[in-house]
């Protein structure tokens, strides 16, 4: 009788749900769905104002362009998740590339072995920021602030501020360049890894008890440790596998570019932060999917492309970018006071 009672108290509640309200519950359970909206209007806006917007050319530019952020997203979102933040993403990925790059070139190592060793060591620089804020106990956003100084320094060091173009480099560092044309619309095979890497790490998320404890470890760190949850164990791990994402990211920068350059991509940890932060994913851990991820990626850059196509200054695209982040946490901060 009680949980009748109960069942008709709660029906009851959500019919007296304003139409706001029931937006932001619909957004709370889908937080996708509003960068899904943002993301329609945009198309629309841009179409309107440049009819070129929406060619089969234009969308196959679009997509290269948004490859290299959107992979770096995925392990942004991973750290995010856990109520972290990691601003070493660019960092890690231009060093891993700088390092694949100078040991292939003009045949000096197997193209192979130095893309793994690159893998590696973006492996390995993801791992140190897990170790530091789990064994060290040291705040994300300290230490990956460190640590952006410390690895870019490094890559600038290593490559003595000297780009390696395309030609001096294997055909495996380049080959993500290369890719295939539907009519006009050309996708490279970059765009197929980066794909690939949202598939596999959207499943371990959704589907095995590693991505739970992820959700549950940003959600409430101590609930989660009191229920016998390894939280300093997820988090070294999520933090490590991050990396090496950073690294895939630098191997597709390579085809993307045409070139190893350290100084590539010089905003890149804002645009990672914004995708993630777009698509819903809370700053404050425990709630977000990657296909939010991926809808924010889009935005990103379909704003820079769409403001790029207008003729809209570098400036006022910068300064797009950083509304768009403000109003994304604002969001976010609304939809996390729904009530039952």
């Amino acid at each position: 009788m009680s949980d009748t009672v109960e069942s008709a108290a709660a029906e009851f509640a959500r019919r007296q749900h304003s139409p706001l309200q029931k937006v932001q519950h619909q957004l709370h359970g889908k937080p996708w769905l509003s960068p899904l909206f943002l993301l329609l209007v945009a198309f629309v806006a841009f179409f309107i104002a440049t009819p070129t917007f929406l060619t089969a050319t234009s969308m196959g530019i679009l997509l290269q362009q948004t490859a290299v952020v959107a992979c770096l997203a995925v392990g942004q979102t991973l750290v995010i998740l856990t109520a972290g933040i990691d601003l070493s993403v660019g960092a890690i990925m231009v060093l891993s590339m700088m390092v694949m790059a100078s040991l292939a070139q003009d045949g000096g190592m197997p193209g192979i072995l130095a893309l793994l060793l690159g893998f590696v060591l973006a492996t390995a620089a993801g791992a140190l920021n897990g170790f530091l804020v789990t064994r060290v106990n040291l705040p994300p956003f300290i230490v990956t602030l460190g640590t952006l100084s410390i690895f870019t320094a490094i890559a600038l060091l290593y490559s003595g501020g000297s780009s390696i173009q395309a030609e001096h480099l294997p055909r495996i560092l380049n080959i993500l360049g290369e890719g295939f044309s539907i009519g006009d619309f050309r996708l490279t095979w970059g765009i197929v890894v980066v794909v690939i890497v949202y598939i596999v790490i959207g499943f371990v998320l959704a589907q095995t008890a590693w991505g739970r404890y992820v959700y549950a470890v940003g959600d409430d760190p101590e609930s989660a440790r009191l229920s016998g949850v390894p939280s300093k164990r997820i988090l070294l791990g999520v933090y490590t596998v991050a990396g090496l994402i950073y690294g895939i990211a630098a191997w597709v920068l390579i085809g993307r570019a045409g070139a190893a350059t350290p100084n590539a991509v010089p905003d890149a940890n804002l645009q990672s932060i914004t995708a993630v932060v777009i698509g819903g994913t809370s700053l404050f851990g425990g709630r977000g999917r990657l296909i939010g991820t991926a809808i924010g990626a889009l935005i990103v850059q379909t704003l820079q492309f769409g403001l790029s196509q207008m003729g809209v200054d570098q400036q006022w695209r910068v300064l797009a970018t950083g509304v768009l982040v403000i109003v994304a946490v604002a969001v976010d901060q609304w939809i996390r006071k729904v009530k039952a």
